[in-house]
């Protein structure tokens, strides 16, 4: 593979005054001491040191010249390997110290080249083809990981899966509310990721807004912003420049203090500013084009040594560079001829409401969707999200923003590969690698191939070096076409990628990559394990204690007010809850009442409300995604005397879209009134008293460490019950499974693991019954609910609790419990690959990896089905289904067609049983031809343990 180290792997430069050595000592004289050092760079530099310190003069100059010479091979050759950080630093330090000792021979100049090191800076610029690193044109494949949705554990292992993926570099927003009070601990630690980042060899692109819209709280900014004196949102308004600005040189200062630019060293190659402007900047008007030009200004003059880029924003000025963002973007052209091709969001998939159906993004259309990106022109492309993770905590935008941000992403929710997307995808990244040498040296050429395909070519001048893509955008028909003088098939829908102009190594639309099946495996019980032994877990949920949150105003610092007041003015977003409460006196001859009833009308901006009377739960009722507004009508019984009206007005999750979306409001705006057959009473303008939040937040009961005389334990705890909070001790699950709780069996709440928020849980919010389909045809433009599943289920049931927030031996779980649950219902559940499935056809190109491995000759391979387990230390114990025929259906689903070899299943065991991967040829070949003349296609279903 055409492949470019990272700018601290490739450091020849440093090392370049070294050559004058070689003078100093006869070839001859060092013959004997060039055997055969350990293999690993760490050992080899242990080798030298022990050697230094017990060698002759002849010795050690001839260590130190293979010392030198070994550090040469190895960066030239890009093996990252070599870079001297941690330890392999110190002992390479130690034998530098050394030589210095021992050997005043070696020039000054030597030693302090080994005492640089190989992190050197980077010079990052582009033209109208690339992002150009160090004078080199660079074809960049990127993916999405935002921070605070995951943990800093599972952090490597999220990037290492990127670039196993394929990808060159990592994505992230940075949240301004997170960061305020210049927290940068946990998961808030920005400056940790980017290193982690670093650490696996791969680039960062920093996209700090700080703006961000991203499903979050309020697109990002922090909710006190909107108190400030004159203040209005992204426009030319000097209060909010000020704050704007004052948060992004914080995070530039912050980045450079730790050395993390390119122009330093470090890994970040890009940065943008803003996001998304250029879709809403028409309702600014002049002064939104005056604000988006100082935005751009200010970002250029904090000097950063890396290019800016505005996403969204065909006017963004220059240097600043304009990219795309949408499931499409091989139409975009930037607004420079100077300016690269860029798309800064490919959105692999869609995120989840809470009442809406799950999305998903096909892996055929996502791979047909970034090959026509870098056919027409692109160079730089970034998956959001390559891995979506968790909204804690209340982090949620939206409104009603589901706490699960998986995404449909290529690594899930929880930190695992999904597949066939993160396989197919990697395929199509290593196509694209292929193709780099003519892409960053050649312009593209069009032509047509006939109605609805395309070809284009990169061929440089002397004609050495071609690549070319081959497109069907039909979105039904297939197509067979001439180029070049051979024949291709082109299925509808693709596009297939020939990194010499004449082999396919890969189409988009077929899929070499395994499947795997996931399941949530339930810790409530005993389970059968695959050798047929019966585990117990050890879950043991020690009984339930409960507090009683009370209904309306308990707290001292209540205020009383005239009229109704909207909610996020009055919380400054400090709770989810307001409590809006009042009283009236009856008599029993008002003209609202019909005997003791009455009709109660509550109108309320969102995002839900609860209504009680005297104490008791009268009604409620929600908003949804598409309008959180709300219209509550319900009949009431009033007393004589005086009466009680509470009204319980929550949030779930700040707006983060749209033109002046911090101006939208929430809460019980009015009106409040009650009526009857003869008359009605308007409540609005009466006198409220209202109290932010609720009692068990004030007393911290999510935090189990802060004892608090309100917990009852009891057997007898309340259920199906409004306003209870919950607390039982629970052991964590053993082993190293992604843990989820699934919280069937409650209504809607707030879940805390030993303190920590895992986030807001709503079980009874239902997705639509109509709007999904059973199998989602990738041919034809994608839009966010063209593949939609569990309709008329809950949106989320199961919520992550991440392996770092439990602890060996006894741990805390909490719950607000807003509507009224049974949480002897809920269970933990580990997340386990149940089965690996591969379905290949005699059509498809053969394994990508053959082209690009030299030992093997591409021509002579053919298709190839391979399997691997998914973990280390697994094995292919089972092959659940074989077939090599016309098979049907999907993985842990498969049927033999009319035609089946018999052969199948003792082809495949004696390939893959007891293998931690396989490779089975699809040919007749191997199996024999059960029906000539038809293609045929090899389907296999297995299991690891």
């Amino acid at each position: 593979m055409h492949h470019h180290p990272h700018p601290r792997e490739r450091d020849t430069a440093a090392f370049a005054p070294a050559a004058p050595l070689a003078s100093l000592v006869a070839a001859a004289e060092c013959v004997p001491f060039i055997s055969v050092p350990p293999r690993h760079s760490n050992q080899q530099l242990l080798f030298f040191f022990f050697f230094f310190s017990f060698a002759s003069p002849t010795e050690q100059l001839c260590s130190s010249f293979l010392l030198l010479l070994l550090v040469i091979v190895r960066t030239s050759a890009g093996d990252n390997r070599t870079t001297p950080n941690g330890a392999a630093a110190a002992v390479m330090a130690a034998a530098t110290v050394g030589v210095l000792l021992r050997l005043l021979l070696l020039p000054v100049v030597v030693v302090v080249s080994l005492l640089v090191g190989a992190s050197r800076a980077a010079n990052v610029t582009y033209d109208h083809r690339a992002v150009v690193i160090d004078g080199v044109r660079r074809v960049l494949v990127s993916g999405s990981i935002h921070y605070p949705r995951s943990t800093p554990d599972m952090w490597p292992g999220l990037i290492q899966k990127s670039k196993d993926g394929g990808l060159d570099v990592i994505e992230t927003y940075v949240f301004w509310d997170i960061h305020e009070a210049y927290d940068f601990e946990g998961r808030k630690d920005l400056v940790r990721f980017v290193k982690a980042v670093a650490d696996a060899g791969l680039y960062v692109h920093l996209r700090i807004g700080p703006y961000v819209c991203a499903e979050w709280n309020y697109g990002g900014f922090p909710v006190w912003l909107h108190f400030v004196p004159g203040i209005k949102f992204r426009t030319d308004n000097e209060a909010f420049k000020a704050e704007m600005q004052r948060f992004t040189e914080k995070v530039v200062d912050t980045m450079k203090g730790a050395g993390l630019y390119a122009s330093q060293g470090g890994p970040i190659i890009l940065s943008q500013i803003e996001n998304e402007y250029g879709n809403i900047d028409s309702a600014y008007g002049a002064a939104g084009k005056a604000y988006m030009r100082w935005a751009a200004g200010m970002a250029v003059s904090l000097d950063t040594g890396v290019p800016w880029v505005m996403c969204q924003q065909s006017d963004a000025p220059d240097p600043l560079i304009n990219t795309c963002n949408g499931f499409y973007c091989d139409q975009f052209t930037p607004n420079s001829k100077s300016k690269p091709k860029m798309w800064t969001e490919n959105w692999s998939g869609w995120f989840l409401s809470f009442g809406g159906a799950v999305p998903y993004r096909p892996a055929e259309d996502l791979a047909f969707a970034v090959a026509r990106f870098y056919q027409r022109g692109g160079t730089f492309q970034n998956y959001y999200m390559y891995h979506g993770g968790t909204n804690f905590g209340r982090s949620t935008g939206g409104p009603f923003i589901a706490t699960s941000y998986d995404y449909d992403a290529p690594i899930d929710e929880y930190g695992m590969v999904r597949q066939p997307k993160w396989g197919h995808l990697r395929d199509v990244h290593k196509a694209i690698k292929l193709c780099e040498p003519a892409l960053i040296a050649a312009e593209p050429s069009y032509s047509s191939l006939g109605q609805n395909t395309e070809a284009t070519v990169y061929q440089t001048a002397d004609n050495s070096i071609c690549a070319a893509f081959l497109a069907n955008v039909d979105a039904q028909s297939d197509k067979t076409v001439k180029f070049n003088g051979n024949t291709y098939k082109l299925p509808a829908w693709s596009v297939s990628i020939l990194p010499d102009c004449k082999n396919v190594v890969l189409n988009t639309a077929q899929i070499n990559s395994q499947v795997t099946t996931s399941e949530m495996r339930s810790l409530g019980s005993s389970i059968q394990d695959t050798d047929d032994s019966l585990i117990t877990p050890e879950l043991a949920t020690a009984g339930w204690s409960y507090a009683i949150e009370p209904v309306g105003i308990t707290k001292e610092n209540a205020l009383t007010k005239p009229g109704l007041m909207e909610q996020i003015n009055t919380t400054a977003d400090a709770s989810d809850f307001l409590w809006y409460s009042t009283s009236i006196v009856v008599k029993g001859d008002e003209p609202y009442l019909n005997g003791s009833q009455s009709n109660l009308l509550v109108n309320s901006l969102g995002h839900v409300l609860q209504i009680y009377i005297n104490g008791k739960l009268a009604g409620s009722a929600k908003g949804s995604a598409s309008s959180s507004l709300i219209s509550l009508q319900t009949p009431v019984t009033l007393v004589p005397g005086k009466n009680k009206i509470d009204l319980l007005s929550t949030t779930v999750g700040l707006s983060n879209y749209g033109a002046f979306f911090d101006l939208v409001g929430a809460g019980v705006t009015g009106p409040v009134k009650l009526s009857g057959p003869n008359g009605a009473l308007n409540l609005s303008s009466t006198d409220w008293t209202y109290q932010i939040g609720l009692r068990g937040e004030d007393l911290h009961l999510y935090n189990p460490s802060e004892a608090s005389p309100e917990w009852v334990s009891d057997n007898a705890y309340p259920t199906n019950q409004p306003l209870i909070w919950y607390k039982t001790k629970f052991t964590a699950p053993a082993g190293d499974d992604p843990v989820a709780i699934d919280f069937t069996g409650m209504g809607k709440g707030e879940a805390w693991v030993n303190g920590q928020s895992i986030g807001r849980y709503w079980p009874t919010n239902l997705a639509p019954q109509s709007g999904c389909v059973n199998s989602c045809n990738y041919r034809g433009a994608y839009s966010s609910n063209k593949c939609l599943k569990k309709c008329g289920q809950p949106s989320q049931t199961l919520y992550h609790v991440p392996r770092s927030f439990l602890q060996p031996g006894s741990n805390d779980l909490v719950l607000f419990e807003q509507f009224g649950g049974d949480p002897s219902m809920i269970s933990f559940t580990t997340r386990q690959t149940s089965s690996i499935c591969a379905h290949v056809s005699e059509m498809h190109p053969a394994q990508i990896d053959s082209w690009i491995s030299p030992q093997q000759t591409s021509q002579t391979q053919g298709p190839a089905l391979r399997l691997e387990c998914p973990r280390e230390g697994q094995v292919i114990s089972n092959i659940k289904f074989a077939s090599f025929g016309t098979p049907s259906g999907t993985c842990g689903n498969y049927n033999h067609g009319e035609c089946s070899s018999s052969q199948a299943l003792a082809v495949v065991q004696e390939a893959c049983v007891g293998m931690t991967n396989c490779s089975v040829p699809v040919s007749s070949n191997n199996f024999g031809d059960p029906c000539s003349g038809v293609t045929k296609s090899l389907v296999v279903e297995a299991a690891c343990s």
